[in-house]
């Protein structure tokens, strides 16, 4: 429960009575994205079998980001970064997405404001493609997911609210669901990223470096444009699921 005088739970309950509208149209959208797209399978309009897979790879082609393209100075390539914000590989790379943005999304956008949240998630999710991109120039493999974004949200989030509670399951302690400070479990989070990233090719696969990069520039932001003394203090509850975005 949360103790109705601290500011943590009169931001809680703000975001949860009326609704976060810029992190539910954030979801909504990417959910209708997909569900319209020729990676959900549902839209007959791309046919099946050999078809449906040609649909597939020109859509990743379209709208994702290929680092060895994105140089080439055309409209098209410089706004690739922000188009697969909105692009998600599978179901399950979809869910893991929202499920973090819908838990830590809420509370950030009601400490920024709806406008500023908007073009935070925005902005930091395009450096975030952009700086994997320049780091694999040469890759033909296309970057696709609003992992980036949602990184910064968690890295905000880290800075906004260090001692909320939140509610994890550790592959490692048998999924138990444990709670701890926020400032734990995202730094955890964010150094299982680093050493990814550190490992990690510029094949197929998870952009970790873009969640470093993501997560890094929304602490900076949100370190640079909230006074120290106006952090929310006192828990609040959120929760996490095992998912990674």
């Amino acid at each position: 429960m949360i103790d109705r005088r601290t500011a943590a739970g009169r931001l809680l309950r703000a975001a949860t009575s009326g609704g976060p509208p810029v992190t539910y149209a954030l979801i909504a959208l990417c959910c209708v994205i997909f569900l319209i797209s020729p990676l959900s399978g549902f839209n007959p309009v791309y046919g099946t079998a050999d078809a449906l897979l040609a649909a597939q790879a020109g859509y990743f082609e379209r709208w994702g980001v290929i680092p060895s393209e994105l140089w080439d100075g055309s409209a098209h390539a410089v706004l690739t970064p922000l188009t697969a914000l909105f692009v998600h590989g599978s179901w399950l790379h979809l869910l893991g997405n929202i499920l973090f943005l819908y838990v830590f999304g809420a509370m950030a956008e009601e400490r920024m404001g709806h406008t500023e949240f908007a073009f935070f998630y925005l902005g930091c999710g395009y450096l975030a493609l952009l700086a994997y991109a320049a780091a694999h120039a040469t890759s033909d493999q296309t970057l696709v997911g609003a992992s980036g974004a949602i990184s910064a949200v968690l890295g905000a989030f880290l800075y906004l609210f260090p001692r909320a509670r939140v509610t994890s399951l550790f592959p490692f302690l048998l999924f138990l669901p444990l709670r701890f400070p926020a400032w734990i479990v995202l730094i955890f989070w964010f150094v299982l990223q680093w050493l990814a990233a550190e490992g990690a090719g510029s094949g197929p696969g998870v952009a970790y470096l873009a969640h470093v990069v993501g997560f890094a520039t929304g602490f900076l932001y949100a370190w640079g444009r909230y006074r120290r003394d106006a952090r929310v203090k006192s828990p609040a509850t959120a929760t996490e699921g095992e998912s990674q975005p």
